[in-house]
């Protein structure tokens, strides 16, 4: 009797459900969507009459003023100007900007010139205020002796990029 007895004691507890005791906690999910960053061309790169004479380098600072090297004569006519362009974005945020490296080429035709060392007024550190901002950007443009005369472009344009840090 005492094995039968045991054996439904074992029998209940198989089959009987325990109770723990429990608690439950709830959570919520929410997210902010800010202001995608923005960048807008304002100025192009323009540095204007120059005389090639010998050659030499003409380089225009993000300030727009240009200043030579070698014998390159700066002429009166036409725009100078530095490249600017208009950041927008989500005030507060801090962003980097992105200059086109190495050389690049500006031709006229079969006549070329090299355009580099791109410089910017960003001071790497801007924090995006309540409207928007502009940076510009200068360059050094590598005049060949006796270049021919024209206008010289390039024809797939320059790219700066701006993005969240």
């Amino acid at each position: 009797m005492k094995n039968i007895h045991t054996l439904l004691i074992i029998i209940t507890f198989c089959f009987s459900s325990m109770s723990f005791a429990q608690a439950t906690a709830t959570f919520t999910a929410s997210v902010t969507i800010i202001q995608p960053i923005g960048i807008t061309t304002t100025s192009d790169l323009r540095f204007a009459n120059i005389d090639a004479k010998n050659g030499g380098e003409v380089t225009l600072s993000p300030n727009s003023t240009r200043s030579t090297a070698g014998e390159v004569l700066l002429s009166d006519g036409g725009t100078v100007s530095a490249a600017s362009f208009e950041i927008t974005g989500e005030p507060g945020y801090t962003y980097g900007i992105t200059l086109p490296g190495d050389n690049h080429v500006l031709s006229n035709g079969t006549e070329t010139m090299v355009i580099n060392n791109f410089t910017t007024d960003f001071n790497g550190d801007n924090a995006l205020a309540s409207g928007p901002q502009t940076i510009n950007v200068g360059a050094t443009l590598k005049v060949n002796p006796n270049q021919t005369p024209g206008n010289y472009i390039n024809q797939g344009g320059f790219n700066v990029t701006v993005n969240y840090n």
